[in-house]
């Protein structure tokens, strides 16, 4: 992580979970973190976790990633006041627990709003800041295990994922276009797919939590060593299942 030190990283969803796990790890490995969510009081509290001489260092900024507007004027003060961006770490996602045939409309269109068109987005300011400046930037993105498959978990009350396989799956298509093009443009800039299996996590559907589990913090591991790579080397899938997952 050496050549990460006092480098930009942002993070979005660092509110809580694995987005908050990253956050202050990141912090910690010597770099300048910028935590984008709704809830700009649940990333302050955070950083008075953290040891005092690193406060400066957790940059705190509202954003909805579900909301391009927000995303932009995120975006736009951290290249005002940071000078550009050179890791990303696309953390935010929703869920809303139900069945697609029966839900409301604009709760799908939220999924796909925050999941995949902010990713988008967020991925598209980020480039464009590393690619302007030259440099070798990262960018991750969290996806899941419902990226690559379509889970049929252990009883009928789990099967409530509706949009969010959808828009993981979307995740995937997402990743290998960005390699592609980032190669197609002649950048260094790397990006890597972060697959987690069930995590212990607000976003997690009630009844979940009788699954074995993974903690925010052992994908925050996983985001660290994608990072630390030498600059050869992209890890381009990462999947992380706690032991003994059904699925």
């Amino acid at each position: 992580m050496d050549r990460w030190q006092d480098r930009v990283a942002v993070v979005t969803g660092a509110s809580s979970g694995i987005g908050a796990a990253v956050a202050k790890d990141l912090v910690r490995s010597g770099l300048i973190v910028v935590g984008l969510a709704r809830r700009i009081e649940r990333i302050e509290a955070l950083r008075e976790d953290l040891p005092v001489e690193l406060h400066d260092r957790l940059h705190v900024q509202h954003c909805d990633v579900g909301e391009l507007d927000s995303v932009r004027a995120a975006f736009d003060w951290i290249e005002e006041h940071l000078g550009g961006i050179d890791i990303l770490v696309n953390n935010a996602g929703t869920l809303f627990a139900g069945q697609l045939l029966t839900m409301e409309m604009e709760q799908l269109q939220r999924v796909c709003q925050v999941n995949l068109l902010g990713v988008i987005e967020c991925s598209r300011r980020a480039f464009r800041s590393m690619k302007s400046r030259e440099v070798p930037g990262h960018i991750v993105l969290i996806n899941s295990l419902t990226g690559r498959n379509i889970i049929y978990p252990p009883g009928e009350e789990l099967q409530c994922l509706n949009m969010y396989p959808i828009t993981k799956h979307g995740i995937t298509a997402l990743l290998e276009i960005l390699r592609q093009e980032m190669r197609g443009l002649k950048t260094q800039v790397k990006v890597t797919s972060i697959s987690p299996g069930v995590t212990d996590t607000e976003i997690l559907p009630s009844g979940y939590d009788t699954l074995p589990m993974l903690k925010p913090e052992d994908i925050s591991a996983g985001i660290i060593y994608a990072l630390g790579t030498p600059p050869h080397v992209q890890v381009h899938e990462l999947t992380i299942k706690p032991l003994g997952e059904p699925f």
